[in-house]
Parts: structure tokens; sequence; C-alpha cells
């Protein structure tokens, strides 16, 4: 399956033997992808050489280091409104769900394996998602998508392509509202010190602008 990767991309594999592990290579080891050149969408592979991921190449990084402990390699997408969507690698540990991000801002990167469905999951980001106009953003979480079904199809793990197929997918896939419209109206705007303590940097955006995308 991993075949193809040379042996400097074996060797940063190597030292990912954990979730915890993971998520310190993303966060110690690769910039945030401000996409200055135009919108992409990573393979693994591009991520390596690059040294920068935005949130969904980061997510399909975490998705095949996560496959090579012997977990599926699993996305959920965060839907937000008047905001960028975000999109975590997820595994579960005795029946509780964790998750892998990438994010500049502080709050939207990992979680332990304690929550016990992927609603629970999705709601431990929602004080932390939120615009720069302080809005909390986030409305919607996908169901857990299996990256398998994209291994012939795009060679996703192994491809130096950009795979817009992957995000293409996942705007399609069903979303549960955690909000009724009653709920919506009544949220505050984020307090500031919690807004200057997360407020890094920003949200990746290649979902929301598919539209500007030559997709295959």
């Amino acid at each position: 399956m991993t075949d193809d990767l040379n042996p400097s991309e074996k060797a940063a594999f190597r030292k990912l033997t954990s979730p915890a592990r993971i998520q310190r290579f993303m966060d110690e080891e690769i910039g945030y992808n401000k996409e200055p050149r135009g919108p992409t969408c990573y393979s693994p592979r591009r991520v390596l050489q690059e040294r920068v991921a935005h949130c969904m190449e980061g997510a399909l990084l975490a998705a095949m280091a996560l496959r090579r402990l012997g977990y599926p390699p699993l996305l959920v997408d965060l839907e937000a409104v008047r905001d960028s969507d975000h999109v975590l690698a997820v595994y579960r540990i005795d029946g509780h769900w964790g998750a892998v991000a990438k994010s500049d801002y502080a709050g939207l990167r990992s979680r332990e394996p304690v929550y016990r469905s992927i609603r629970e999951l999705a709601m431990s980001y929602f004080e932390h998602y939120y615009n720069p106009t302080r809005e909390k953003t986030l409305r919607a979480y996908s169901r857990p998508v299996n990256l398998a079904r994209f291994d012939r199809r795009v060679r996703w793990m192994m491809t130096l392509e950009d795979v817009w197929a992957i995000p293409a997918h996942l705007v399609t896939v069903p979303h549960t509202a955690i909000l009724t419209k009653a709920m919506e109206r009544r949220l505050a705007r984020i307090d500031s010190k919690l807004y200057e303590a997360g407020r890094v940097g920003g949200i990746c955006a290649p979902l929301l602008d598919l539209s500007r995308i030559q997709l295959p």
C-alpha cells in the first residue's frame, strides 16, 4: 500500500507511532499552508515535500499516519456559516472517538479519545470555532468518511497531484445540524480572552471555494 514511499518519507512515518506524535509532528514540523499561489489540496506525500498543510491537507496526512497504525483512514467535516469548514482525522479507541487536526486556531486541533460519539467530538469544537467577527460559526458535522474508497480512484496517499476529489465528496455527504434556529439567535459573540487565546491564524478555506477549482 505504501511501497512507493522514498526513504525519507518512510523515516518520517516511522516516528509517528501514536495519535499524539502525529499531532506534534503537524504542529512542530509542518507549517500552515496559506496557499500563496492559489488553492491547493496536497496529498500526504506532497505535504511531506512542501512541509506545509492547511486543515484538509493535514487531515489527509493524519489519516494516512493513523492508517499505518492500524486505524481506518476516517475524516469528519465540520460545517460552518460565514466561515470555512474544518476537517478532522478521527480514530476510535475502546469505543471512544478522538481526533487529529491541523489549524492555526489553538482550539481546533487534536482531541483525546474520550468522546462517546461523533456528535460529542464535534461539539467539543463549538466554543473554539469562530470567525474574525467573533461569531460562533460551527453548525453541522458529517459522518466519518473512509478514505479507502479513494485508494484506487485517486491513490490519495501516493500521488503527488492535488486530490480535490476528496473535499468534493466531503461536502456532499449528509451533515447533522447541531443547533436549532432559536439556539442560533441566542448565540453570544466569543469573549475577548478566548478570542485572543485561540486566534493565532486562520482556518483553512478549500472546502468553501470548490466553485473556484477545476475538479477532475
